[in-house]
């Protein structure tokens, strides 16, 4: 009898980060990779690093477009055939303050953060309910506390919601749903480094893989992970 196919692993914002971290962790633990950013380059490197078109494809995608997303999910099925574990990881930050940063920027971290994160969901939610699969959304501390004059953490107010909103959605589907919430990461995410020793993006890899292979009858809703330091 021939054997199950690994299981798939489609990562939004992979190149960098946390989504990075997360796709040498899951193909340490057997998976077949889809990682999607905007940034080809390195987006190939991790993906060649990985295994190459066999356990690792690359897909450049703007997670604001609907055309780019069901083109990444297309990819993945005519690549593996299936996708069990989603990962609505693409997202970035801007200055503290209503008077602060350009405009521009807070409209196109909106449509990353919060459109970019429904767009996935939109787009894998048949693969994952054929694959009795997994969806995981990266939110943040910042959205479980606002944090003054952060339309950020605004963004990752409405990330905390989705999450549950979408767990409802899935539900007597077979597909679990996990929020990750990390505090400080020291990952490019930030213009300098952290003052304080923060979380590792391998770290918050870790709890995401936790949630992951968690038995099928265990839906690990919330995973919220500060470093020790973190005073808030």
């Amino acid at each position: 009898m021939a054997s199950e196919p690994d299981p798939v692993f489609l990562i939004t914002g992979a190149s960098t980060g946390i989504g990075a971290a997360t796709a040498r962790h899951a193909a340490e633990a057997g998976y077949r990779l889809v990682l999607s950013a905007r940034s080809e380059d390195k987006l190939q490197a991790l993906a060649e690093e990985l295994g190459g078109e066999r356990r690792a494809v690359a897909v450049a995608c703007d997670v604001t477009e609907w055309a780019d997303q069901q083109a990444l999910v297309e990819r993945a099925l005519g690549a593996f055939g299936r996708v069990d574990v989603a990962f609505a990881n693409a997202g970035f930050g801007g200055p503290r303050g209503f008077d602060q940063g350009e405009v521009e920027e807070w409209k196109a971290m909106v449509l990353t953060n919060v459109y970019g994160a429904a767009l996935t969901i939109r787009a894998t939610m048949e693969p994952l309910k054929a694959s009795k699969g997994h969806l995981l959304l990266t939110g943040s501390v910042a959205g479980r506390r606002a944090l003054k004059g952060s339309l950020y953490s605004a963004t990752k107010w409405a990330v905390t919601a989705m999450g549950e909103a979408a767990r409802q959605d899935f539900n007597d589907t077979g597909v679990r749903v996990t929020l990750i919430e990390p505090g400080m990461v020291d990952t490019p995410f930030f213009d300098s480094p952290p003052e304080i020793e923060a979380l590792k993006a391998d770290d918050v890899a870790r709890a995401v893989l936790f949630a992951v292979q968690q038995p099928p009858h265990v839906d690990v809703n919330e995973i919220l992970v500060r470093p020790t330091d973190q005073p808030n």
